[in-house]
C-alpha cells in the first residue's frame, strides 16, 4: 500500500516537474527571442540613422570643398588682375571650368555616399539575417503542447517507477 502511495506521489511530482519545466523553458526562450528582436530594431535604427547622413557634410568632404572654393577664388582674382593689366582673359571659360570642377567634386561626394549607404544596408541586412537565424533556432527549441504532454507523461512514469521502487525494472 505504501509503495502505491509513493508511486502516485512520484508520478504527480514527475508530471508537475515535466509541465513546469516545459513552461519555464518556453518562457526563457521567449525572453531571449524578445531580446534578439530588440537588437533587430536597433539594427534598423542604426541603418536608418547612418544611411541618411549627408556625405558632403563630413569633415573630409567639407575640407575638399573649401579647398576647391579657395582655388576658384584665387583663379578669379588672377583673371581680374590680368584684365586690369589689359591682358585678354576669358572669364566665362574660367567660370565654366570652376563650375565643372565643383560639379565633379559634388558628383564624387554623391557616389561615395551612395557606396557608403549600400555598405550600411548590406551590413544591416547581414546582421538582421544573423539575428533571425538565432531567433529561428530558439523558436525551434520551444516546446509545443505535444512535447509538453510527452515530457509530463515521461516525468510521471519516471516518478511512479521511482516511488514504487522499480527503477530500471520497467525499461525494456
Amino acid at each position: 500500500m505504501l509503495g502505491g502511495i509513493g508511486g502516485i506521489i512520484g508520478a504527480a511530482t514527475g508530471l508537475t516537474g515535466g509541465v513546469l519545466g516545459a513552461f519555464s523553458k518556453n518562457r526563457h526562450l521567449k525572453q531571449q527571442i524578445g531580446a534578439l528582436q530588440g537588437q533587430m530594431a536597433n539594427v534598423d535604427q542604426w541603418a536608418d540613422q547612418r544611411g541618411n547622413e549627408d556625405g558632403t557634410q563630413s569633415v573630409a568632404w567639407q575640407a575638399i570643398l573649401a579647398e576647391n572654393n579657395r582655388r576658384m577664388r584665387r583663379a578669379a582674382r588672377a583673371a581680374a588682375a590680368k584684365q586690369a593689366l589689359g591682358v585678354d582673359v576669358d572669364t566665362a571659360a574660367q567660370r565654366e571650368e570652376n563650375a565643372d570642377t565643383s560639379a565633379n567634386l559634388l558628383a564624387s561626394a554623391a557616389a561615395a555616399q551612395q557606396e557608403r549607404n549600400n555598405d550600411i544596408k548590406d551590413e544591416a541586412f547581414n546582421k538582421k539575417m544573423e539575428l533571425q537565424g538565432k531567433i529561428n533556432e530558439l523558436q525551434a527549441g520551444k516546446q509545443n503542447s505535444m512535447d509538453m504532454i510527452n515530457g509530463a507523461v515521461g516525468g510521471a512514469a519516471a516518478g511512479f517507477e521511482k516511488g514504487m521502487g522499480l527503477q530500471g525494472l520497467l525499461k525494456g
